[in-house]
């Protein structure tokens, strides 16, 4: 403990401008912490008006709100300054697991091997490919390390190489921002292009002709991807024509080209529909086509084989099945079943070779990969071998072959990828993610549990632990979620949770409502005016391993991020007793406010996810579970809040006002900390080490709350 005159003057330090201190309401063995001002907004509508006291924490260039951020680190690092040795000590541990001159399987891809490999010591991937073999010299496309100098953030992607090898395309981002900058690169002179062209998506769509590609722009306010423009290469990307604008509001649009690279495709996207549209990529001149026109509640995909496309569609499907239709009737009406719809069986991917057709299924939770003999008429699944896994079509570019390249990991075995010979039922292990210090997956054991929700619908648990540990109620465990948007959490191998294990953690995912892990009703029962069933899922879930004994009150932490952010604070307002302690990651708490407001980035486009508040019914339901608006006077657990500054899917000032209201109105003195990342976005720092820094601080948390030394 911090003597008293350390206290005071941290006190000082935070009474500047847009600070205030408020009243200690108890005696607490931490200092007072900062306090913002209270600036009250009315926001009235349906004839009826909330008051937001922390409203003017969105005034991003305010430096007062600034001051207060940082006032909250400062507050953090005194906290929490009795963990830096145990927080270093568990960074290299962290670290010392990763294998640091390590690369990536290489996909063959038009003549070339592609992989990208890292360097001891660099904290960024370099892109390279080889011609024709393995053994061939290597040719550096981008090297991220170089790039990244005098930038505290740099994230490289979409790299995408003309159809003649002779071009390479990839986007910058340098402030974490999804402001992408296109640059180009003559990859026979080593020479980088003058075109480059800004506020894009970053991704790019070549035509055959190989100097002309198709981009997408975003709005500088909402950041919605909404225009599509044609390049030309050694031309001003100020005279490139628009060829699409996507102007309704709850959409975005993206382009790209099919595997056989015979076409190209814009799509448009909203929660609940897509649109595609179609053009010859040996016509980029030409004008693209509607494939199938947009309709409510009807999403598809598309891709190119042969004389057909091949759709994977929900229409009269809601698990989706896969049909196809000839080149020149693409409407609806000419589609044809290949894969028939099953009301147990989700259909999530597909993937198209001359002899074989790959489906990735989910049935029960579980990810399959079913393999169909398009010439022998057969069929089959691949088989392995665990009880709670998640398996993937990989890269796969080559039509003409017999070999699948997927994915395959589960929480004891690390990630791997393998060649399946789909003739053969051969596969073969190209690579399988190195652990260092000793790691033995034996010593792990990993489970499916399901636990009875309220209503009686079972919910899926994948927990894993080390080998050894009793029944007794005593044990830590990190209850994770996420559950939103359809989005299914597979249960994967993490390296850094073995720090967790090793420690005598139960690390558990829960497989709640508003994923997708039991078919398509189950994202269905978990969003707009079902969206509690998310959060009593994960409640259920929680007090079901301290029924079994896993684990207790007392023990039990919980994690989530982003929309799973949202379920963290939906979960300690409705049962905060069930927690000792909670994580929550970029968390989307102010969902009403940032509802309302459309011009922050991704509010129109999720009306069908969450609703839109503009209509009562759905702004009074979301009113009832908004974590912002429900934080109320009783005791909270202990709770660390994660942000970035530059965040633009979840801004900063949401998890921020968020905490200054927990403070005004909780009555426990557990710990309640706001970590501001002031130089990242959403996804952190973009650093392959560094961004362990974070996750050694949230472990030194959860260990100090559950008792761990």
């Amino acid at each position: 403990m911090k003597k008293i005159n350390s206290h005071l003057l941290f006190l000082l330090a935070i009474l500047f401008a847009g600070c205030t201190s408020s009243p200690v309401k108890h005696q607490s063995k931490y200092p007072e912490p900062p306090h913002p001002q209270k600036i009250s907004k009315e926001l009235t509508i349906h004839g009826s008006t909330r008051v937001d006291p922390y409203y003017w924490l969105n005034e991003r260039d305010n430096p007062a709100v600034l001051d207060y951020l940082k006032a909250e680190n400062k507050y953090l690092d005194t906290v929490m300054s009795d963990t830096k040795a145990e927080q270093e000590s568990l960074f290299n541990e962290l670290v010392g697991r990763i294998k640091q001159d390590d690369a990536s399987v290489p996909y063959l891809d038009n003549g070339y091997f592609y992989y990208s490999r890292f360097e001891n010591g660099k904290e960024y991937p370099i892109y390279c490919r080889k011609k024709g073999t393995l053994e061939a010299k290597e040719e550096i496309l981008v090297n991220v390390n170089d790039l990244a100098k005098g930038f505290s953030y740099c994230s490289v992607s979409s790299l995408s190489v003309s159809p003649d090898n002779a071009i390479l395309a990839y986007s910058i981002d340098t402030v974490s921002r999804r402001k992408y900058q296109i640059r180009l690169k003559n990859l026979v002179t080593g020479l980088e292009l003058p075109d480059r062209i800004a506020e894009t998506t970053g991704a790019v769509a070549w035509a055959n002709d190989n100097k002309t590609f198709f981009y997408t722009r975003t709005n500088p306010v909402t950041l919605r991807s909404e225009k599509i423009f044609k390049h030309t290469l050694a031309t001003g990307p100020e005279t490139d024509p628009q060829v699409f604008f996507e102007s309704d509001e709850t959409f975005s649009t993206s382009v790209f080209r099919t595997k056989s690279g015979k076409y190209l495709l814009i799509e448009s996207g909203s929660t609940l529909s897509t649109e595609f549209q179609f053009l010859s990529a040996d016509d980029p001149n030409g004008k693209f086509t509607v494939f199938q026109a947009r309709e409510r509640d009807h999403e598809y995909s598309i891709d190119h084989f042969g004389d057909n496309f091949y759709i994977r569609t929900n229409w009269k499907s809601p698990n989706f099945k896969l049909m196809k239709t000839a080149i020149g009737k693409t409407t609806k009406e000419n589609w044809l079943d290949v894969i028939p719809h099953r009301d147990n069986v989700l259909l999530e991917n597909f993937e198209l070779f001359n002899s074989y057709l790959v489906v990735e299924e989910r049935i029960k939770g579980l990810s399959q990969l079913r393999v169909i003999d398009i010439v022998k008429s057969g069929e089959h699944y691949l088989d392995f071998g665990e009880e709670t896994y998640t398996a993937s079509i990989s890269v796969n570019r080559v039509f003409d072959t017999n070999l699948l390249r997927f994915s395959y990991s589960s929480l004891t075995t690390p990630g791997s990828v393998y060649d399946y010979n789909m003739e053969t039922h051969e596969k073969k292990l190209l690579k399988q993610q190195e652990v260092l210090g000793g790691f033995v997956p034996s010593n792990y054991e990993a489970k499916r549990l399901y636990a009875n929700a309220r209503d009686g619908v079972k919910v899926p648990i994948s927990l894993v632990y080390k080998k050894g540990i009793k029944l007794t109620g005593k044990n830590p465990c990190l209850l994770y979620a996420y559950g939103s948007y359809g989005y299914s959490t597979n249960p994967g191998f993490s390296s850094d949770r073995l720090s967790l294990l090793d420690r005598g953690f139960v690390f558990a995912i829960a497989h709640i409502r508003g994923g997708q892990e039991m078919g398509r009703y189950w994202y269905e029962d978990g969003k707009l005016l079902k969206k509690k069933n998310t959060f009593t899922d994960f409640i259920d879930a929680g007090e079901y391993l301290v029924q079994l004994g896993y684990t207790s009150p007392q023990h039990l932490s919980a994690m989530g991020g982003s929309a799973g952010g949202l379920l963290m604070g939906a979960i300690v307002n409705m049962r905060p007793d069930l927690f000792k302690a909670v994580v929550a990651q970029v968390p989307f708490v102010d969902v009403v406010t940032t509802m309302l407001d459309t011009s922050i980035p991704l509010t129109t486009s999720e009306y069908d996810e969450w609703g839109n508040p503009n209509l009562k019914e759905y702004y009074d339901y979301m009113l009832s579970y908004s974590p912002y608006d429900q934080v109320k006077k009783q005791n909270y657990p202990a709770i660390l809040v994660t942000t970035g500054l530059h965040d633009s899917q979840v801004q900063y000032f949401e998890p921020a006002k968020w905490v200054a209201r927990l403070r005004e109105l909780k009555t426990d003195d557990n710990v309640l900390l706001l970590k501001v990342n002031m130089e990242a976005g959403h996804g952190g720092v973009s650093g392959r080490f560094q961004r362990y820094r974070e996750t050694s601080l949230v472990y030194a948390f959860l260990f100090n709350q559950v008792g761990l030394k």
